[in-house]
């Protein structure tokens, strides 16, 4: 943009310029050329003056040589029947039509012109007064006027497209900055404002942009609590799930319902603290996904004991830090595990693999037909909605990893996230 208004500038400025400068150049060279025959014609009058008092040749040299022309051997007096007083630069037949005419004339002469004065003597002669002018003094002071004009018309030209230049720069900073705050809105960073900068129509870009981020942090801000609230309603059938629990004899199936209860709790806990956060807090909340791996493993490992599922972990020796809070992280997980045990038969072997290029998990199921149609939400084909890979997905693509959904080693599906390696 700053680069075509650049040009713009340049091609309007220049135009303007040539359409002043080529009627300006012609006229300094007339006005070159007038003010020289003007000089002739003075030159000439001057000595007409003389002639009207006494045309004796002696007289009429010394007059010839007190003019400026004529000690420049450019004037001469042609007298009837007499050689030319002073030095002639055109042909005879020029000065007998001039003298028959009686008018001034402007004669053609070798390089130049020749200004030819006839005037009428006391006595009824006819003389004719030669003033020359060379080309050279038609010119004086032209080239001068048009390296003049030529300057004048550069540094207008240089001027125009320097503020051209500055205006686009402050139109080219104000869209850049906007579309970088856009990128950065884009991203995530809902704090992201632009300054009201430019012309009029980017400031009222800016300021409804700086609106629309407002809206929509105030617009999540209101969705995060409201899942704050709904997970708050599920404290009241946790509630009686735990007097059931504490109802129930001592043994091993009471003993894994309170263990239920207590993680369960804990999991509600976890989701209402991370989803009353403000969004900025949760964009800079970071999570080691080893760490939430092994707590819910810890949960899911008392029904793999249930189903007498074989299982393992391979990896799991560095931490894994992710930009996303705890409570999706557990989310994902319970999302990836889950599709095991709901997706295969009881005694179904799995086992799960992390690592910093990412979290696998593979069984030793029936594995998935339709990988495509897998995460899409209410058209799994697999008796559910799709909505856990679909959160898997959604949980890639913030940590700018990959979803990834194939045939396992084991002979079923594999399911997990792949990473970029650092």
């Amino acid at each position: 943009m700053r680069w075509a208004l650049n040009r713009l500038a340049l091609a309007i400025t220049s135009m303007v310029a040539l359409a002043f400068l080529v009627p300006l150049a012609v006229a300094t060279r007339q006005i070159a050329h007038d003010r020289a025959v003007s000089d002739a014609r003075q030159q000439a009058t001057s000595l007409v003056t003389v002639l009207g008092v006494d045309a004796d040749p002696t007289l009429l040299t010394n007059a010839v040589a007190s003019t400026a022309a004529g000690s420049a051997g450019r004037l001469a007096v042609h007298l009837p029947d007499v050689d030319p007083i002073g030095v002639s630069h055109t042909d005879a037949g020029q000065i007998s039509l001039a003298a028959q005419d009686r008018r001034s004339v402007l004669a053609p002469a070798p390089d130049g012109i020749a200004y030819l004065q006839p005037t009428v003597l006391t006595d009824g002669r006819t003389v004719v007064v030669e003033v020359y002018v060379p080309d050279a003094e038609m010119r004086r002071g032209v080239w001068t006027a048009w390296l003049v004009l030529g300057g004048l018309a550069i540094v207008l030209v240089a001027g125009s497209t320097l503020l051209a230049d500055r205006l686009g720069g402050q139109m080219v900073r104000a869209t850049r900055q906007l579309a970088q705050s856009t990128r950065r809105l884009g991203g995530g960073d809902l704090a992201t404002r632009v300054e009201p900068v430019g012309p009029r129509e980017l400031r009222d870009a800016a300021h409804a942009f700086n609106t629309m981020a407002d809206d929509l942090r105030s617009l999540l801000d209101k969705e995060r609590e409201l899942a704050a609230d709904l997970s708050h309603r599920l404290r009241t059938p946790l509630t009686a799930l735990r007097l059931d629990a504490e109802a129930m004899p001592p043994g091993p199936v009471a003993d894994r319902m309170r263990q239920a209860c207590d993680l369960l709790d804990e999991e509600l806990e976890a989701i209402i603290t991370g989803a009353r956060l403000g969004v900025e807090a949760r964009g800079q909340e970071r999570t080691d996904l080893v760490e939430v791996l092994a707590d819910r493993l810890a949960f899911w490992s008392v029904l793999a004991e249930d189903q007498e599922r074989p299982w393992e972990v391979v990896g799991g020796d560095v931490p894994v830090m992710l930009p996303l809070p705890r409570s999706e992280l557990i989310l994902v997980v319970d999302a990836m595990l889950g599709n095991v045990f709901s997706h295969t038969p009881e005694r179904t072997a799995f086992r799960v693999s992390i690592s910093p290029t990412g979290l696998l998990v593979d069984d030793a199921g029936p594995g998935i037909r339709d990988p495509a149609h897998a995460v899409q939400r209410g058209v799994s084909g697999a008796g559910s909605t799709g909505l856990g890979l679909d959160i898997v997905r959604r949980a890639a693509s913030e940590s700018s990893g990959e979803l990834v959904i194939s045939r396992s080693p084991l002979g079923g599906a594999r399911v997990g996230i792949l990473f970029p390696v650092s």
